[in-house]
């Protein structure tokens, strides 16, 4: 078989003529083929230089005419322009042209019409199939690590959507992200595009329609919680100011993080306030923590506990909601149908074990930020992704930081996280569930120090308060108005036991009796400022730095 390339400008007459040839004889020939291969006339003299300098052929007008040689391998043989090509087709199947000039010219000018409309075609499928543009910043940090091959899995998006991501951090971290885009060219993704690093403040979220924020890296000493809040706000307006001004106008920003998760999300909200109903704060790694303490306990799959809600500072003062928790597939004298499901609270006979240790545990947890480790960040990430582009689960509640428009009784302007449902690209928080009612000592318990949070970040307010209920307030009065020697010879009294018993009873006497009687609710207890502080020093990047959101 005889495949022959024709290439030339578009609106070339000589091409006309040869093309017109070459038609003829892959009509009349059954191993003849023909290739074309049109270019502007502008661009014509670039790409003519290319081709011939790849292949070292010396070739200097339109048309171009050479010949693949597919039997027998090797590079293709040029030909040359059209005086060659008629003089091949003469010679070998006793075909010639006699198109006249005028006839040539015509073709030429509807060749050119025929090149530019295609190109356009090919720009309007081009848009069709526009990869989702996702950028992550801080991506040095494990989360992003960790984030990437869950995203280009296509479990995230979809198997059908293409992805380009766009890897944002700062410049001295700039070879760490060369060795993660070669990585993550590795995985040979078949949904993924591109991968491409920006260390370029202006050049962020350049058209994103996703955007992760993770927690960044700082070597700035933090030596009060006041300093801590406030150096949220530069790097927040910076990021909402680039959203609003370059990313997609129907951009989706998801708040990750160790610290202060419930700040940052409302601080983006503050400064890019046109798309402030698309910003949301990652609640999944606390329900996920508490799902496994509980499936530890009754020795079972955390997969298998469905519907725990997480209410308030998702990084902080928060309150485990169990009213409506359920386990599936449970192990015991009662069994069912796959949909079958028990109440979690009817299944736990150990009441102490609820009132102290599983908050206890979980207390630490989101103290030290422990459970926002790459592996559970980034899962809780793509999860929550996942639910937004494709719907949560049918009748399952998910938890989730959203802007509070007054719902169940929590203050307007915070950010707080509460239970909703995804569905149709969007999210609906849950206002028709019934029994979750709030207490208003809990809920002023967790919204005192999301409200204080705002207004010490934002100037309006100088010092930070840790919320304390009359309970602790009159107990610590009562313990300043003790003489000191004398409480010291009080305490040498106490045996060592009573000591272990008094220091452990951490939860405030109005709450335990809101779980005393029917472990209808918990709630963890608030950190104080030094263990927010502490918090921060736990939780250091690879290279030692401290990390900041």
């Amino acid at each position: 078989m005889a495949k022959f390339v024709i290439a030339g400008r578009a609106n070339c007459p000589y091409y006309a003529k040869a093309e017109l040839l070459a038609d003829y004889l892959q009509k009349n020939l059954p191993d003849f083929r023909i290739h074309k291969i049109t270019q502007r006339p502008e661009v014509w003299e670039e790409w003519l230089n290319d081709v011939c300098e790849k292949n070292k052929w010396s070739q200097k007008n339109s048309p171009i005419i050479w010949r693949e040689l597919l039997d027998r391998g090797g590079k293709c043989l040029l030909l040359g322009g059209y005086n060659e090509f008629l003089e091949h087709a003469q010679l070998y199947y006793n075909v010639t042209s006699s198109m006249t000039t005028q006839q040539m010219m015509v073709i030429a000018q509807e060749n050119l019409g025929a090149h530019i409309e295609n190109e356009l075609q090919e720009e309007a499928l081009k848009g069709f199939i526009h990869p989702l543009q996702v950028w992550i910043t801080s991506a040095a940090t494990p989360a992003c690590y960790n984030l990437i091959p869950i995203l280009t899995s296509g479990e995230v998006f979809g198997m059908h959507t293409e992805i380009s991501i766009t890897l944002f951090d700062s410049k001295q971290v700039e070879e760490h992200l060369k060795n993660l885009v070669m990585e993550t060219q590795d995985l040979a993704s078949p949904v993924l595009r591109s991968v491409s690093i920006c260390t370029n403040v202006e050049e962020a979220f350049r058209q994103a329609h996703v955007v992760v924020i993770l927690d960044d890296t700082t070597e700035q000493e933090v030596h009060t919680l006041e300093d801590c809040l406030r150096r949220r706000v530069p790097l927040c307006r910076l990021y909402g100011g680039l959203i609003e001004k370059n990313a997609h106008a129907s951009v989706r920003v998801i708040v990750g993080g160790k610290t202060f998760v419930n700040l940052k999300t409302i601080l983006l909200m503050t400064y890019a306030p046109n798309v402030a109903h698309n910003i949301i704060a990652v609640a999944l790694g606390v329900e996920g923590e508490a799902k496994a303490a509980l499936a530890r306990k009754l020795k079972t799959s955390p997969s298998c506990i469905k519907d725990v809600i997480i209410w308030g500072n998702i990084t902080g003062n928060n309150y485990i909601d169990l009213r409506k928790a359920r386990i599936y597939r449970y192990d015991s004298a009662i069994w069912g149908p796959l949909h079958y499901s028990r109440p979690v609270l009817n299944l736990i006979f150990d009441s102490e074990w609820l009132k102290r240790e599983f908050v206890e545990t979980l207390k630490k947890l989101t103290g030290t930020g422990r459970q926002f480790g790459g592996i559970l960040a980034a899962h809780s990430i793509a999860t929550t992704l996942k639910y937004w582009y494709h719907g949560s689960p049918p009748g399952e509640i998910v938890s989730l930081g959203v802007l509070s428009e007054g719902q169940f009784g929590i203050p307007e302007g915070i950010v707080f996280s509460m239970p909703v449902k995804f569905e149709n690209g969007t999210w609906v928080v849950r206002t028709d569930l019934e029994d979750i009612e709030i207490s208003e000592k809990i809920m002023t318990r967790m919204t005192s120090d999301l409200i204080q949070e705002k207004l010490v970040a934002l100037g309006d307010m100088i010092n930070f308060h840790p919320y304390q209920s009359e309970t602790e307030v009159a107990k610590r009065d009562e313990r300043i108005s003790l003489p000191t020697a004398e409480y010291t010879q009080e305490e040498q009294r106490i045996p060592d036991e009573r000591k272990d018993s008094m220091y452990s009873d951490l939860i405030p006497e109005e709450e335990k009796d809101l779980i005393m009687s029917d472990v209808d609710s918990l709630d963890l207890i608030p950190q104080a400022v030094s263990e927010k502080l502490q918090s921060l020093d736990a939780t250091n990047d690879p290279e030692g730095k401290t990390m900041e959101p």
